[in-house]
C-alpha cells in the first residue's frame, strides 16, 4: 500500500485492478445483465442484474471500466451516461419491488460531461438516484474498488453501509481537475490529492465510510471470498434494521456535521 495520496490515485486507476465486472463474477453466482433505460438507451459503463450471493437473491450494479484499451473506449472508461445512471434506477427500483438488497461496485472519474450527456440530462439523472436512493426500502452497501469522482460516483453510493478498498479513492473531483482550478496548473495535482482527503483512511476518519477492505491477495479466490463473506454477513444485519431508511437519512445528514456546531 503506498503512502502519499496521488500514489493512491495511480493504484485506483491502474488497468490491472479488478473491475467491477470481477467482482461480479467472482461473488455472485447466476448473474443475469439486464440492459437498458427505457428510455433512451443501454450504457456499457453500467453494468447490472440479479445473482445470487450464496443463494440470496440480490440486485447487483457496477460502474465498469473494461481491462483492455478497446474494452475501455467501448465502456467510455467508466463515466457512465445519464442512461447509465436511470438504467441503474431502474434496476434498484425492481429490487425494492421484489425485496431484494443491492449492491453496487463504484469506479468512476466522473459522470460523462460530454454535451450530449448534458442535453440527456445527466444532472438530473444523478440527482434522482440520490433522492430515490435515500429513501429505498432495501438494504443498500455500496463498495468504492477503484476512482469514486465526484456526484458519478454518489449517484450509487448513497447506501446503508460504504465501503472502501485499500487502494481506491473518493473526492468530490480528481486531483487533476482541482489543480487546474485553483493553479492554472493540472502538474500540481500530486498537492491537490493531499488536501483533497481522498484516500480511504481519509474517508474512515472523516466518517464517509465504514470500513476499509485489504488488497491483500487482491484478484485472487481468497480475495473474493473474504469480501463475500463480508457482504453475506453486513446484508444480514441491515436486514434486521426496522428503521433502515431514517438511519440511512440520518447517516447522510451527519455527514460534516462537526462537535460545536452539535453543540
Amino acid at each position: 500500500m503506498s503512502g502519499a495520496p496521488y500514489e493512491r490515485v495511480k493504484l485506483a486507476r491502474d488497468s490491472k485492478r479488478p473491475t467491477g465486472l470481477d467482482y461480479i463474477k467472482n461473488i455472485f453466482s447466476g448473474f443475469m445483465e439486464f440492459h437498458g433505460d427505457r428510455r433512451y438507451a443501454d450504457d456499457p459503463a453500467v453494468v447490472g442484474g440479479i445473482a445470487r450471493l450464496n443463494g440470496r437473491p440480490v440486485t447487483v450494479i457496477a460502474i465498469e471500466k473494461g481491462h483492455t484499451a478497446k474494452e475501455r473506449a467501448w465502456r467510455n472508461f467508466g463515466m457512465p451516461q445519464p442512461e447509465g445512471y436511470r438504467k441503474a434506477l431502474r434496476l434498484m427500483k425492481q429490487a425494492e419491488k421484489f425485496g431484494r438488497p443491492v449492491v453496487c461496485f463504484v469506479d468512476t472519474a466522473g459522470a460523462y460531461c460530454g454535451v450530449d450527456a448534458e442535453e440527456r440530462g445527466q444532472g438530473e439523472a444523478i440527482a434522482e438516484n440520490l433522492l430515490e436512493m435515500s429513501t429505498l426500502c432495501v438494504p443498500i452497501i455500496s463498495v468504492l474498488i477503484g476512482e469514486g469522482g465526484s456526484g458519478g460516483a454518489l449517484a450509487l453510493a448513497v447506501a446503508d453501509r460504504v465501503w472502501m478498498m485499500q487502494n481506491a479513492v473518493y473526492s468530490v473531483i480528481s486531483p487533476e481537475g482541482c489543480a487546474s482550478i485553483l493553479w492554472k496548473d493540472s502538474g500540481k495535482a500530486a498537492e491537490a490529492a493531499l488536501s483533497l482527503k481522498l484516500t480511504a483512511e481519509d474517508a474512515k476518519s472523516l466518517g464517509v465510510i465504514e470500513r476499509i477492505l485489504s488488497e491483500n491477495d487482491i484478484g485472487k479466490k481468497v480475495f473474493y471470498d473474504r469480501i463475500r463473506a463480508l457482504l453475506e454477513e453486513e446484508l444480514r444485519e441491515l436486514s434486521k434494521d426496522v428503521e433502515l431508511t431514517q438511519n440511512r437519512y440520518d447517516r447522510f445528514r451527519n455527514l460534516g456535521v462537526s462537535a460545536v456546531s452539535k453543540e
